[in-house]
């Protein structure tokens, strides 16, 4: 397989865990054994959008258990002879060399996945800081000569970048530093936040910069936050942002 693989360094590998669970897109060529009409095939795939049963594979690293996994979109450029191209765009955790494998059952002929190519993970795109190993060596190689950072930069990405797609509420700066410390987000420390926020869902606390505090669990909706005038509104799961980036505002009991 090729493709994206992001890779998180020192203090980002805090934010892999949800980057893991976001959605991806691939392209991936599969094999049909036999000769099949296009139509048939495309009338096949087509049958694989939506909500799917999956078991992974015997080569997986989970148990092998039958689970529901969400195909978003799966379209089909071309099919010529036995080869069939298809883009899916699907949650995590969904194996392609075993939907190629069902795809093949369902055809009653067999089919494998021939190539396969990952294409976005989360927020990442191709288009967007895609880099080589050999870039990556070549820039490297000429920061340590020149010291310019800017080399650097043009590869290592800011951490708030992997956190693009998950829902994001915005604290006062005075909030900051109490949850670096793993203060809960209460409702006066809240001063906007994205529309669709449901109780329960994971979501990222940032500052008014748009620097990423923390990551958390939101205890109400986006408009029962809103209303709220006190009270926790955010659970305090993963502290990103070091203590003492934001100054103290706040008072512990043992200072009262």
């Amino acid at each position: 397989m090729t493709g994206i693989l992001p890779v998180a360094l020192e203090d980002a590998t805090k934010v892999v865990q949800p980057l893991l669970a976001a959605g991806k897109e691939y392209v991936c060529i599969m094999k049909i054994h036999a000769d099949m009409p296009e139509s048939r095939v495309r009338e096949v795939l087509e049958e694989f959008q939506g909500k799917i049963y999956q078991r992974p594979p015997v080569r997986a690293s989970v148990r092998r258990r039958v689970r529901v996994r969400k195909v978003y979109y799966l379209e089909v450029p071309e099919v010529l002879g036995r080869d069939a191209l298809f883009k899916i765009g699907c949650e995590a955790g969904t194996y392609i060399r075993k939907l190629c494998h069902d795809i093949g059952e369902v055809l009653g002929c067999g089919a494998h996945m021939h190539e396969l190519r990952r294409t976005r993970a989360g927020p990442f795109t191709e288009d967007e800081g895609n880099v080589t190993l050999h870039d990556v060596s070549y820039l490297y190689s000429k920061w340590q000569e020149t010291g310019d950072e800017s080399l650097l930069r043009s590869f290592i990405l800011p951490m708030e970048k992997a956190l693009g797609l998950l829902p994001k509420v915005y604290v006062r700066d005075s909030a900051v530093d109490a949850l670096c410390h793993g203060a809960h987000l209460t409702a006066p420390g809240v001063t906007s936040l994205e529309t669709g926020i449901e109780s329960g869902r994971e979501l990222a606390m940032f500052t008014l910069k748009g620097e990423a505090v923390a990551l958390g669990t939101a205890t109400a909706s986006t408009e029962e936050i809103l209303k709220a005038s006190h009270g926790i509104m955010v659970r305090n799961e993963r502290v990103l942002m070091p203590r003492g980036t934001y100054p103290r505002l706040w008072r512990s009991k043992r200072q009262k």
